[in-house]
């Protein structure tokens, strides 16, 4: 089948699978008691260490493509009040454990992390790590917006330990970006990532987004013609999710604006081309990284691990999101905060956790979580072990019989692999493995097109 048609046939929306069960599928059967309980037992599991996300959801402007949780305010005021309720919730946690936790990886997202001044990103982060231990092969990271960010916040975070950052790009054509209303040049991008450079960050993701408002062939090889200047060590390379019923700001175009089907898809293959050609490596689902980069070695060792802050060469088992909206993860279950800033705030000042809702695992879960993991992250699964096999997995391979015909998968008897081909369709494969989507029926939309 030609590839133009294999588009068209699996253009149907699909989920990222940052998790399984993914989000609108959760039970919401978890409460703070039995929150504690799986905390304690992930931490105890293994020695390895904890995960530790620090949602900071303010920007001074909106980005009307993004579909995260965020607080548009020029009020640096805000600052503080936020700060000290993540160091009260850090707290509970850490009376949770009852011991200065053993750290393995923080990562500040939003929101942009560099709203907040470089005295009160020091003052936050060393808060964290006084009252915890660092493990020997930890890692830290941000996330950042060239427009307002300072190499003075850049060195406060590196000296506190942090040597990965990734520069939120999209698209550098003045025409996209004056429609999802975020302005940055290339010599502003430029000059904050030689900065970093200079202070002596090691690992440099850029995020791009294909399918953008009025986003053409011309603005993606113009947009990687300059990312190849920058020669960062890695780059997401994210389809863009329209989902104006989640996210008002996106009406602010309609989906004549958009790049959609074979065309949307062709950005994808013309930016990976350029990008393959510069080096760089396809990794997962998205993602491209240079041979001496961690993630590009991790995907070569099989250790490529993905959750709610994308792959990550790190595998923890147990993950504590900190903030408003922040996503926890245990392995067995899963909990986000409450996603409003006030009521997050006022919840964890009288001591509580800020739970808006969770989930428990079951047995299945469990093993169709292990599969979907592993499409996503090493391209293949397989349940020979009886402890993998579940009941729903000889339905799921009656369903990739139609990817075998198109060229997309591979079968064995308790095997699935995915082909060359396959790999720009791993969402709709690993879809094929989701029993809570097949057995419910869904009556909205609830996530962004697969192409």
């Amino acid at each position: 089948m030609q590839f133009t048609h294999l588009i068209q046939k699996y253009d149907i929306p699909t989920p990222r699978y940052t998790s399984y069960p993914t989000v609108p599928f959760w039970d919401d059967n978890l409460d703070e008691s039995q929150w504690r309980k799986q905390v304690i037992q992930a931490y105890q599991a293994n020695q390895e260490g904890i995960s530790l996300y620090i949602h900071l959801p303010f920007c001074e402007k909106l980005c009307t493509y993004c579909g995260c949780n965020k607080r548009i305010t020029v009020n640096h005021q805000v600052e503080h009040p936020y700060m000290q309720a993540i160091l009260q919730e850090w707290a509970i946690y850490r009376a949770i454990l009852g011991e200065k936790p053993l750290i393995r990886e923080i990562h500040l997202g939003g929101g942009t992390p560099t709203f907040f001044s470089a005295d009160n990103l020091h003052y936050l982060i060393n808060q964290i790590l006084q009252n915890s231990r660092l493990h020997p092969d930890y890692e830290m990271g941000l996330e950042i917006h060239p427009n307002v960010t300072q190499a003075q916040q850049l060195q406060v975070l590196y000296d506190l330990g942090f040597t990965r950052l990734s520069v939120g790009v999209q698209d550098f054509d003045p025409k996209v970006q004056d429609i999802i209303n975020r302005h940055q040049t290339f010599i502003q991008t430029q000059a904050i990532i030689a900065s970093a450079r200079q202070i002596g960050y090691q690992s440099i993701n850029i995020d791009i987004i294909y399918g953008l408002p009025l986003q053409t062939a011309q603005s993606i090889r113009d947009t990687i013609d300059k990312i190849k200047i920058l020669q960062p060590e890695r780059l997401a390379f994210y389809s863009y999710a329209h989902v104006p019923w989640k996210s008002k700001a996106q009406r602010r175009y309609s989906e004549a604006d958009l790049p959609q089907g074979a065309e949307k898809r062709a950005l994808y293959e013309l930016g990976r081309t350029q990008l393959l050609a510069a080096g760089y490596h396809e990794i997962g689902l998205d993602h491209f990284a240079l041979s001496q980069d961690g993630l590009y070695q991790a995907a070569n060792q099989g250790t490529l691990h993905r959750n709610f802050m994308g792959y990550t060469t790190r595998h923890t088992r147990l993950l504590l999101g900190l903030g408003a909206s922040s996503i926890g993860d245990t392995w067995g279950a899963f909990m986000q905060n409450i996603k409003e800033v006030e009521e997050y705030q006022a919840t964890v000042a009288q001591g509580k956790l800020p739970i808006f809702k969770g989930h428990l695992l079951t047995d299945e879960d469990l093993i169709l979580r292990k599969h979907i993991l592993q499409i996503l992250c090493k391209g293949e699964t397989d349940w020979e072990n009886q402890a993998d096999f579940c009941a729903v997995l000889p339905d799921a391979m009656i369903r990739w019989q139609s990817f075998v015909e198109d060229g997309l998968v591979e079968l064995q008897s308790q095997k699935v692999i995915v082909t060359p081909l396959g790999r720009a369709f791993l969402r709709n494969i690993a879809m094929q493995a989701d029993a809570r989507l097949w057995r419910k029926t869904i009556s909205e939309p609830l996530f962004s097109r697969a192409v």
